[in-house]
Protein backbone atom coordinates (compact mmCIF):
# COMPACT_ATOMS: atom_id res chain seq x y z
CA UNK A 1 0.00 0.00 0.00
CA UNK A 2 0.70 3.46 -1.30
CA UNK A 3 2.64 5.71 2.46
CA UNK A 4 0.26 8.06 1.85
CA UNK A 5 -3.15 5.61 2.82
CA UNK A 6 -1.25 4.18 5.55
CA UNK A 7 -3.44 6.69 8.00
CA UNK A 8 -6.69 5.06 6.44
CA UNK A 9 -5.54 1.28 8.20
CA UNK A 10 -7.88 -0.26 10.69
CA UNK A 11 -7.80 -3.61 11.43
CA UNK A 12 -7.86 -5.38 7.89
CA UNK A 13 -9.59 -2.73 6.49
CA UNK A 14 -7.22 -0.44 4.17
CA UNK A 15 -7.30 2.51 1.86
CA UNK A 16 -10.78 3.94 0.01
CA UNK A 17 -13.83 2.27 -1.68
CA UNK A 18 -16.03 3.85 -4.27
CA UNK A 19 -19.67 4.33 -2.57
CA UNK A 20 -22.77 3.98 -4.43
CA UNK A 21 -25.55 5.23 -2.60
CA UNK A 22 -29.19 5.46 -4.46
CA UNK A 23 -32.53 4.78 -2.97
CA UNK A 24 -34.68 7.31 -1.06
CA UNK A 25 -31.86 10.18 -0.26
CA UNK A 26 -32.16 13.51 -1.44
CA UNK A 27 -28.49 13.11 -3.72
CA UNK A 28 -28.34 9.75 -5.29
CA UNK A 29 -24.55 9.52 -5.64
CA UNK A 30 -20.96 7.82 -6.18
CA UNK A 31 -18.33 8.73 -3.74
CA UNK A 32 -14.91 7.88 -2.84
CA UNK A 33 -14.19 8.20 1.13
CA UNK A 34 -12.17 5.70 3.35
CA UNK A 35 -12.98 2.75 4.74
CA UNK A 36 -14.15 3.06 8.29
CA UNK A 37 -15.95 5.65 6.98
CA UNK A 38 -19.52 6.32 9.61
CA UNK A 39 -22.80 5.20 7.40
CA UNK A 40 -24.51 7.88 9.09
CA UNK A 41 -21.93 10.74 7.48
CA UNK A 42 -22.07 9.00 4.17
CA UNK A 43 -25.89 9.29 3.85
CA UNK A 44 -26.37 12.72 5.26
CA UNK A 45 -23.24 14.43 4.09
CA UNK A 46 -22.44 12.94 0.59
CA UNK A 47 -26.24 11.90 -0.72
CA UNK A 48 -27.78 15.20 1.06
CA UNK A 49 -29.45 12.85 3.52
CA UNK A 50 -32.53 10.56 4.02
CA UNK A 51 -36.02 11.56 2.25
CA UNK A 52 -38.21 12.82 5.37
CA UNK A 53 -34.92 12.99 7.46
CA UNK A 54 -33.12 10.75 9.31
CA UNK A 55 -36.03 10.00 11.99
CA UNK A 56 -37.76 8.31 8.55
CA UNK A 57 -35.14 6.63 7.78
CA UNK A 58 -36.05 2.30 8.44
CA UNK A 59 -33.03 0.60 6.76
CA UNK A 60 -30.04 0.69 4.76
CA UNK A 61 -28.97 -2.36 2.43
CA UNK A 62 -25.06 -1.79 2.58
CA UNK A 63 -23.99 -3.76 0.15
CA UNK A 64 -25.53 -4.52 -2.85
CA UNK A 65 -28.78 -6.34 -3.14
CA UNK A 66 -27.62 -9.41 -1.94
CA UNK A 67 -26.33 -8.19 1.77
CA UNK A 68 -28.76 -8.31 4.32
CA UNK A 69 -30.28 -5.31 4.98
CA UNK A 70 -29.30 -3.17 8.74
CA UNK A 71 -32.20 -1.36 11.03
CA UNK A 72 -32.21 1.89 11.47
CA UNK A 73 -31.19 1.38 15.25
CA UNK A 74 -27.97 0.33 13.94
CA UNK A 75 -27.37 2.64 11.20
CA UNK A 76 -27.00 5.19 13.35
CA UNK A 77 -22.71 3.69 14.69
CA UNK A 78 -22.22 2.24 12.14
CA UNK A 79 -18.97 2.21 10.25
CA UNK A 80 -18.10 0.65 6.57
CA UNK A 81 -16.04 -2.19 6.24
CA UNK A 82 -15.50 -5.04 6.27
CA UNK A 83 -15.59 -6.47 9.77
CA UNK A 84 -17.95 -4.10 11.47
CA UNK A 85 -20.55 -5.20 8.76
CA UNK A 86 -19.65 -8.99 9.16
CA UNK A 87 -20.06 -8.53 13.00
CA UNK A 88 -24.02 -7.03 12.00
CA UNK A 89 -24.09 -10.27 9.94
CA UNK A 90 -24.29 -8.23 6.61
CA UNK A 91 -21.63 -7.73 4.58
CA UNK A 92 -19.88 -4.36 2.67
CA UNK A 93 -20.11 -6.54 -0.79
CA UNK A 94 -20.12 -3.76 -3.92
CA UNK A 95 -20.25 -1.12 -1.67
CA UNK A 96 -24.33 -0.25 -3.19
CA UNK A 97 -25.93 1.51 -0.33
CA UNK A 98 -29.71 1.29 -0.75
CA UNK A 99 -31.69 3.49 1.32
CA UNK A 100 -35.33 2.38 2.53
CA UNK A 101 -37.46 4.95 4.22
CA UNK A 102 -40.18 4.20 6.29
CA UNK A 103 -42.38 5.77 3.33
CA UNK A 104 -42.08 2.10 1.90
CA UNK A 105 -43.12 -1.27 2.90
CA UNK A 106 -40.67 -3.20 3.72
CA UNK A 107 -41.44 -6.29 3.02
CA UNK A 108 -42.19 -5.61 -0.39
CA UNK A 109 -39.36 -3.88 -1.15
CA UNK A 110 -37.91 -7.77 -0.24
CA UNK A 111 -40.54 -9.29 -2.53
CA UNK A 112 -39.53 -7.01 -5.45
CA UNK A 113 -35.63 -8.21 -4.71
CA UNK A 114 -36.57 -11.64 -4.56
CA UNK A 115 -38.43 -11.65 -7.69
CA UNK A 116 -34.77 -10.41 -9.16
CA UNK A 117 -33.05 -13.49 -8.22
CA UNK A 118 -35.78 -15.60 -8.97
CA UNK A 119 -35.61 -14.75 -12.40
CA UNK A 120 -31.92 -14.54 -12.32
CA UNK A 121 -31.54 -18.28 -10.74
CA UNK A 122 -30.07 -20.31 -13.59
CA UNK A 123 -31.81 -23.44 -12.94
CA UNK A 124 -28.92 -25.68 -12.30
CA UNK A 125 -29.03 -26.41 -8.92
CA UNK A 126 -32.30 -27.52 -7.32
CA UNK A 127 -32.51 -25.58 -3.61
CA UNK A 128 -31.81 -22.01 -5.94
CA UNK A 129 -34.29 -22.68 -8.83
CA UNK A 130 -37.00 -23.83 -6.85
CA UNK A 131 -36.39 -22.19 -3.35
CA UNK A 132 -36.10 -18.24 -5.24
CA UNK A 133 -39.50 -19.05 -6.80
CA UNK A 134 -40.75 -20.06 -3.08
CA UNK A 135 -39.00 -16.86 -1.38
CA UNK A 136 -40.74 -14.21 -3.87
CA UNK A 137 -44.36 -15.77 -3.60
CA UNK A 138 -44.41 -16.48 0.04
CA UNK A 139 -43.19 -12.88 0.01
CA UNK A 140 -45.81 -11.47 -2.11
CA UNK A 141 -48.04 -12.96 0.15
CA UNK A 142 -46.68 -11.78 3.25
CA UNK A 143 -47.01 -8.60 1.79
CA UNK A 144 -50.56 -8.78 1.36
CA UNK A 145 -51.49 -10.50 4.60
CA UNK A 146 -52.57 -13.81 3.34
CA UNK A 147 -50.17 -15.58 5.01
CA UNK A 148 -50.05 -17.19 8.22
CA UNK A 149 -47.19 -17.27 10.91
CA UNK A 150 -46.10 -20.68 10.30
CA UNK A 151 -45.33 -19.28 7.30
CA UNK A 152 -42.90 -17.06 8.49
CA UNK A 153 -41.31 -19.94 9.99
CA UNK A 154 -41.16 -21.90 6.64
CA UNK A 155 -39.51 -18.92 4.72
CA UNK A 156 -36.90 -18.67 6.80
CA UNK A 157 -36.62 -22.46 6.30
CA UNK A 158 -36.41 -21.89 2.48
CA UNK A 159 -33.68 -19.71 2.74
CA UNK A 160 -31.46 -22.09 5.38
CA UNK A 161 -32.18 -24.92 2.33
CA UNK A 162 -30.69 -22.62 -0.23
CA UNK A 163 -27.50 -21.08 1.24
CA UNK A 164 -24.50 -23.53 1.31
CA UNK A 165 -26.75 -25.98 -1.06
CA UNK A 166 -25.35 -24.58 -4.26
CA UNK A 167 -22.32 -25.13 -7.19
CA UNK A 168 -21.87 -21.02 -7.07
CA UNK A 169 -23.02 -18.12 -4.28
CA UNK A 170 -25.93 -17.07 -5.71
CA UNK A 171 -27.66 -19.64 -3.12
CA UNK A 172 -26.13 -17.32 -0.99
CA UNK A 173 -26.66 -13.94 -2.64
CA UNK A 174 -31.02 -14.19 -2.75
CA UNK A 175 -31.13 -16.29 1.11
CA UNK A 176 -29.11 -13.23 2.90
CA UNK A 177 -31.53 -10.30 2.04
CA UNK A 178 -34.72 -12.90 3.32
CA UNK A 179 -32.54 -13.42 6.15
CA UNK A 180 -31.93 -10.45 7.08
CA UNK A 181 -35.65 -9.36 6.77
CA UNK A 182 -36.48 -12.42 8.96
CA UNK A 183 -33.87 -11.22 11.29
CA UNK A 184 -35.01 -7.76 11.69
CA UNK A 185 -38.78 -7.87 10.57
CA UNK A 186 -39.87 -10.28 11.77
CA UNK A 187 -42.24 -9.16 14.02
CA UNK A 188 -44.10 -7.06 11.44
CA UNK A 189 -44.42 -9.63 9.37
CA UNK A 190 -46.19 -11.78 12.03
CA UNK A 191 -48.48 -8.42 12.96
CA UNK A 192 -49.50 -8.54 9.19
CA UNK A 193 -50.05 -12.71 8.58
CA UNK A 194 -52.09 -14.01 11.45
CA UNK A 195 -54.79 -15.92 7.86
CA UNK A 196 -56.16 -18.72 10.20
CA UNK A 197 -56.45 -21.66 6.98
CA UNK A 198 -59.46 -23.24 9.25
CA UNK A 199 -61.80 -19.87 9.02
CA UNK A 200 -60.45 -18.22 6.47
CA UNK A 201 -59.86 -18.56 2.61
CA UNK A 202 -56.02 -18.76 1.49
CA UNK A 203 -55.47 -17.41 -2.42
CA UNK A 204 -54.20 -21.09 -4.09
CA UNK A 205 -51.08 -20.16 -4.95
CA UNK A 206 -49.07 -23.19 -5.55
CA UNK A 207 -45.57 -23.01 -3.80
CA UNK A 208 -44.40 -26.04 -5.81
CA UNK A 209 -44.98 -24.78 -9.07
CA UNK A 210 -41.44 -24.47 -11.23
CA UNK A 211 -40.68 -20.69 -11.30
CA UNK A 212 -40.02 -20.72 -14.78
CA UNK A 213 -43.45 -21.64 -15.70
CA UNK A 214 -44.35 -18.01 -14.52
CA UNK A 215 -42.19 -16.36 -16.10
CA UNK A 216 -44.53 -14.57 -19.16
CA UNK A 217 -46.93 -13.83 -16.47
CA UNK A 218 -44.88 -12.13 -14.80
CA UNK A 219 -42.14 -11.06 -16.70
Amino acid sequence: MENGLLHLVEKKNTGTKIFCISGNVNNPCNVEEEMNIPLKELIEVHAGGVIGGWNNLQAVIPGGSSMPLIPKEKCETLTMDFDSLMAEKSGLGTAGIVVINKDQDIIKCMARIARFYKHESCGQCTPCREGSGWMWRMLERMAKGEATRDEVDMLGDVTNQIAGHTICAFGEGSSWPVQGLLRHFKKEIEDRNNLNPIYEKKNNIPYLVDQHLLDKKNA
